[in-house]
Formats: C-alpha cells, sequence, structure tokens
C-alpha cells in the first residue's frame, strides 16, 4: 500500500496543517444525536472541544474539508460502516489498567471465596466484563477467579467474557499484550504468575490464563439480544457515566436479567444514585457499589 504521506499533493499538505472552522450549535446538535442514537452516549456542551478535537483528525487523515461532508459520509457514504467503527474507537476508547479499582475486586474475591464449595464444583464461574476496553479488566477478573479457586484447592472451573464496542480495541485485548508499564505498581507474584515477557519493551498474559478469557463485540444498547445468561459476576464500571439517567437504569435492568440467582453486580461508585434495582440487594460497602441478585424460594 502506498504511503499516504508521501503521496500528498503541496495543496493536500496545507490542508492537513489548516485548523478546521469552529463547530457551530446546529453541526454540534446534529453530532450530538447521531452518538446517542447509535451509542447511547451523550457529549455534553462542555465537550463540545473533545469531539471537534477527534473529529478533525481523523477528517485531517482522510481529507474531509467539513463537519457535513464528514457526517454525510459517516450516515451514507460507501464507506460509512467502517468509517463509523473507526471514528467509535476515537471517542470510545477509555484509559483503563490492571487491578484499576482494587476495592470491587477484593469485594469479588470475597464473594467467590464465601461461596458454597460445592456450587463451584458443579457449576463454572463465569464473569462478564462490560465495557472492557483494550482487556485489562477481564483479565484482572480472571486473574482473580483463578487465586480464589487456588485458594479453595479447587479445580480453576471458570470462564470470563470482555465486551466493548470498539472492534480495535476488542482485537487488542485478544492478543493479550501489553506495553510493560502497564504492570508499574502491580504485586511482583502477580506480575511472575500472569506475565511473560514478550517483543519490543511488551508483556503477554500467560497461556493458561488467556485461555479462559474471551472478546465480542458488543453495543450495551443491544443487551436485549446479548448471549450472556446466568452469569455469576458482571462488572460494569466506568462507563454508565456516558449515559442518561433513564438510560443507565434501562442498562442495569438489563444487566440483571443475566445474573445468576446469587450473582454479582458491580458497577462504578456514583454512577447510579438514588434508585434500587428491581430484584437486587445491595452489597453492604462504602467503597464498592454492588448489588445480589435475590433468589427465589424455588432456587
Amino acid at each position: 500500500m502506498a504511503n499516504t504521506h508521501n503521496s500528498l499533493s503541496p495543496a493536500e499538505g496545507l490542508w492537513s496543517l489548516r485548523r478546521l472552522p469552529d463547530m457551530d450549535e446546529a453541526q454540534f446538535t446534529q453530532w450530538q444525536t447521531l452518538l446517542e442514537h447509535r451509542t447511547g452516549i451523550t457529549l455534553s456542551s462542555e465537550r463540545r472541544s473533545f469531539l471537534e478535537t477527534n473529529l478533525g483528525i481523523r477528517m485531517r487523515e482522510i481529507g474531509c474539508s467539513s463537519y457535513q461532508a464528514y457526517y454525510e459520509k459517516i450516515v451514507s457514504g460507501p464507506d460509512a460502516v467502517v468509517e463509523w467503527s473507526t471514528l467509535v474507537d476515537r471517542l470510545t476508547v477509555q484509559e483503563t489498567r490492571f487491578f484499576r479499582d482494587p476495592d470491587a475486586f477484593r469485594l469479588v474475591s470475597d464473594y467467590v471465596i464465601t461461596r458454597p464449595r460445592e456450587q463451584l464444583r458443579r457449576r463454572p464461574l463465569e464473569a462478564w466484563s462490560v465495557g472492557c476496553s483494550t482487556g485489562e479488566e477481564p483479565y484482572t477478573l480472571a486473574m482473580v477467579l483463578n487465586d480464589c479457586m487456588s485458594q479453595l484447592e479447587l479445580p480453576p472451573l471458570f470462564g470470563v467474557t470482555g465486551s466493548d464496542i470498539s472492534k480495535p480495541a476488542i482485537d487488542k485485548a485478544r492478543r493479550g499484550q501489553f506495553n510493560a508499564r502497564k504492570l508499574l505498581g502491580m504485586n511482583e507474584e502477580l506480575k511472575e504468575r500472569y506475565f511473560r515477557p514478550s517483543e519490543r519493551n511488551t508483556v503477554e498474559i500467560v497461556n493458561n490464563l488467556r485461555d479462559r478469557v474471551c472478546f465480542t463485540r458488543l453495543n450495551v444498547l443491544d443487551l436485549a439480544g446479548a448471549p450472556m445468561h446466568g452469569m455469576n459476576i458482571i462488572f460494569c464500571q466506568n462507563l454508565l457515566i456516558y449515559f442518561r439517567r433513564w438510560r443507565r437504569r434501562e442498562i442495569v435492568k438489563r444487566l440483571a436479567e443475566r445474573l445468576a440467582p446469587g450473582g454479582l453486580l458491580v458497577l462504578g461508585q456514583g454512577e447510579l444514585t438514588d434508585w434500587q434495582p428491581p430484584g437486587l440487594q445491595r452489597v453492604p460497602s462504602e467503597h464498592v457499589l454492588a448489588w445480589i441478585k435475590r433468589q427465589t424460594d424455588e432456587e
């Protein structure tokens, strides 16, 4: 493939350096509406510069000269689906790290350790990381579950699913390869047990852990059709903050439907306030926002 930077004409080179005009109110509203309709994500007026910057970078890459022209390319152009996927990745992939919320992972560990052993022997544990980005969270869940099983002297019967709207993020997660700086501050024993050196200052997840984690592309607006059911643990942190309050409640209702009786749902602190999800019981904790799905008399 030809190097596009080497093939730019002088005029195109000037265009790539030229500042785009500010986005007017009507254009911002148009993009806000498209994003919310397709992803559920809401952009406040304060984030207009964030949108302008990310749209501008992509528009320069493909030589698109106006917000309206790019909007039409996204909505009805011949490569609309591919271009939309590229843009969503730019707008939604967030910074993440291993063991990002230690209190939440300790809660998961306590939850597993206190489960009846016969349940853990009879049925594999199923965990789901919603909005998993590049995979640090689901791999962390797998480490926690593996440690719990070792502590209980049980075989490692568990699986973790990570889902995200971004295909490039999911592709990176599947590779299980990370820059070594991602491990800064992590327990040395965990590093030695679950990572091995790879090329060019990267590390990769060891095979026996990576084999227990799978990834799938999923828009949280499509949870009604998600194949995940009977999950023991659902981890959904730092995702709901991008949605309106009513949509947060709808998402949590859908997630609760996919929990097994007695299953654990973990959200980010402050992501859902002043509302009690039906069928769930709040876990008493000052540092973690979590619920257990109530069990009926028959279960």
